[in-house]
């Protein structure tokens, strides 16, 4: 079995590679040979063998800088470092960049034999977890994410090859398109699964918060602050950061953020002193962030730094074919009200569903489900369970009445309420439609909250 697995040595001493070969050959291994660390880099990315034995001091291109690179690529190759005794050091940083392990000079071979032994078994677990991976995507799922059309596939392949990486990737596409779900699903296939998700939304943090949400803060740096609180970056250490609507984030704010994920160092709010973070960061936008970049409203150095990777999540209108996934995903998800069984829809409603823009994507389809689940009889959905919006005959937007004397500030809160809920909950399409920024709905929104606590408790 061991025949068809692939061993690269790395190591500049030529002499010896004629030993290694027969080594190797014996015990059913082919063996390959890199004189330095670039050449190294290079095979592995056109070859892709299935271990790797790395001299820690090679031209060129360190053992450590070749596993970085490595690291930084995608290139998730099972490693064995090998180094001389006062290099000790050294080899135990190169297990924290992912070695499996390392070997000193002069090699135990026997040593050797049983690490190549549980390695190649290693790699056909990953083939194996790989394979299964492939045939769910193409079942119509990878993780938590459903698609079996065309752009979805693309998307999910993407996702399976980026995933295993520390790069940083922006997931960009509209509200409602499931971006926090492809941002799970990047972490649980990535090494740091075992590590914290940690999400937040920027547009829904006021600017006074954000840099404290994001880095933390001391006791007494502000008003309020009352002990140390650790933010973002902290709490997702060894894991996952997803900064949501980071569009919406402010300049100054952007600036101190690139400093963060740049120096991989952050101060807290009224600190003074600096603290390692080890985070990978994970943005998203249903903004252009490109054109954002290039007319300075988004700093462009940011948008190059998070854009290592794109993944542009289609809308839902694009991907019609996937409707009758998430339709058979939502009825078995969502909870039936009791008495009553519901098992499919009828050919006109789903045609209905699949002839719908979807203004709030998945989202919106999510809570059409949900209402249709309470209000129909069963057991199958109907067209008149819909709401009026998604009949054929519904051309028209609602209309909205407004009494003479009603204070604008009332108008302004009903109308935006009812505008996201004919966008289908999703509230970049409600403020694109009625022509205010993302941050100024959600300050309406927050300041409709604190009128109403007030009202409920006027002591407060």
């Amino acid at each position: 079995m061991a025949g068809k697995y692939r061993v690269l040595i790395a190591d500049d001493d030529v002499v010896t590679q004629d030993d290694w070969r027969e080594i190797l050959a014996g015990w059913g291994y082919e063996a390959s040979f890199a004189e330095d660390g670039d050449k190294a880099l290079e095979f592995v990315e056109r070859h892709q063998p299935h271990v790797l034995l790395c001299d820690l001091r090679m031209p060129r291109r360190n053992g450590l800088d070749l596993l970085a690179a490595m690291k930084e690529r995608g290139l998730n190759l099972a490693t064995v470092m090998i180094s001389g005794v006062g290099q000790i050091d050294d080899a135990v940083r190169a297990i924290k960049l992912g070695a499996y392990d390392y070997l000193t000079k002069p090699v135990d071979l026997d040593r050797l034999q049983i690490l190549l032994k549980n390695l190649t078994s290693h790699v056909k677990l990953s083939e194996e977890n790989q394979r299964l991976r492939r045939h769910l995507a193409e079942a119509g799922k990878l993780g938590s994410i459903i698609g079996r059309s065309l752009p979805m596939r693309r998307v999910m392949a993407l996702i399976d090859q980026v995933a295993p990486s520390s790069a940083s990737i922006l997931i960009a596409g509209e509200s409602g398109t499931g971006k926090e779900i492809v941002a799970r699903t990047i972490h649980e296939l990535s090494a740091r699964h075992d590590g914290p998700f940690i999400a937040l939304n920027c547009a829904a943090i006021p600017d006074t918060l954000i840099e404290s949400e994001l880095f933390g803060h001391e006791r007494g740096a502000f008003t309020g602050a009352d002990k140390r609180r650790p933010g973002c970056f902290e709490l997702a250490e060894g894991g996952t950061l997803f900064l949501d609507e980071i569009g919406e984030m402010k300049i100054d704010m952007q600036a101190k953020l690139l400093r963060v994920l740049e120096e991989r160092k952050l101060r807290r709010v009224g600190g003074s002193s600096e603290i390692s973070v080890d985070v990978r960061v994970l943005a998203a936008s249903n903004r252009n962030l490109e054109g954002a970049a290039g007319d300075g409203t988004f700093r462009e150095d940011l948008y190059y730094r998070l854009n290592v990777f794109t993944v542009q999540l289609p809308p839902l209108r694009e991907r019609s074919d996937d409707i009758p996934l998430f339709v058979e995903h939502f009825l078995t998800e969502l909870e039936t009200p009791p008495n009553k069984t519901v098992t499919g829809l009828e050919p006109d409603c789903l045609e209905a569903l699949k002839g719908y823009s979807w203004p709030g994507n998945i989202r919106e389809l999510r809570n059409v489900m949900e209402r249709a689940l309470i209000v129909t009889r069963g057991p199958l959905i109907s067209l008149d369970d819909l709401p009026p919006s998604l009949s054929p005959k519904h051309k028209t937007r609602p209309i909205f009445e407004v009494t003479i004397g009603t204070p604008l500030h009332d108008v302004e809160m009903e109308l935006a309420q009812r505008t996201i809920a004919y966008a289908g909950g999703n509230k970049s399409e409600a403020a694109r439609l009625l022509g205010v920024s993302l941050k100024t709905l959600y300050n309406w929104l927050k300041a409709e909250e604190e009128d109403e606590a007030v009202a409920a408790d006027p002591k407060a």
